[in-house]
């Protein structure tokens, strides 16, 4: 998550991070509570709204189902696909996720429709307002924003292809990566040899 602090990016709060890190991955045996208790959430009217339509539409209790909302509702205001904000691989993860821990609500969206789309739809419809321009959806001009294809490389892939790429780079004195010598497998003219060991190495 590029910019700002961890917590912020998160949608929570410093302490409910540190508590999420223990209770998630507690052989990493993380103690960041003092450390991260200086955080906190700022309110943001649109991120509590849909925080607030998640948590009552969530069939997973506890802490789990909360901060699940919470950062939900916090990665949705990031500009591409949510899934890509929340870290995933693809669309597919995230629909299993909202089913799984948000059932009702992900019940609701029987047309498929893209997730960050439906949300606010489904916020106008809960205060009697409309979002759509028409009743039906294969009617409305708005159609192919809706339910466009959410594909794309996903973060993490990305990350791991440039530091797989970094890592094949010659270092010269200083320590510093040299350019690829021309006609080496990683060099720019031999562009397909190198997305080929990439895809060998990521597969």
């Amino acid at each position: 998550m590029d910019g700002g602090s961890l917590p912020e990016k998160a949608g929570l709060s410093g302490l409910e991070l540190a508590a999420l890190l223990e209770q998630c991955f507690p052989s990493l045996e993380i103690k960041l509570a003092e450390q991260l208790s200086v955080f906190k959430c700022e309110g943001d009217e649109e991120i509590a709204m849909l925080r607030d339509l998640l948590l009552k539409q969530r069939s997973t209790e506890r802490d789990i189902g909360h901060w699940l909302a919470a950062m939900i509702a916090r990665r949705a205001i990031e500009p591409g696909h949510l899934w890509e904000a929340l870290g995933l691989r693809n669309r597919g993860e995230l629909s299993r996720l909202l089913s799984r821990h948000f059932a009702p609500l992900a019940a609701r969206n029987v047309n498929n429709m893209r997730w960050k789309r439906f949300f606010y739809r489904m916020l106008c419809e809960n205060e009697g307002l409309a979002m759509c321009t028409t009743p039906v959806c294969n009617q409305c001009d708005d159609f192919n924003i809706c339910f466009a294809e959410e594909s794309g490389e996903s973060r993490m892939a990305e990350r791991r292809r440039d530091c797989l790429l970094q890592a094949a780079r010659p270092v010269v004195a200083g320590g510093w990566p040299s350019e690829p010598p021309q006609g080496s497998a990683i060099a720019p003219s031999s562009g397909k040899a190198s997305q080929d060991s990439v895809s060998r190495a990521e597969g």
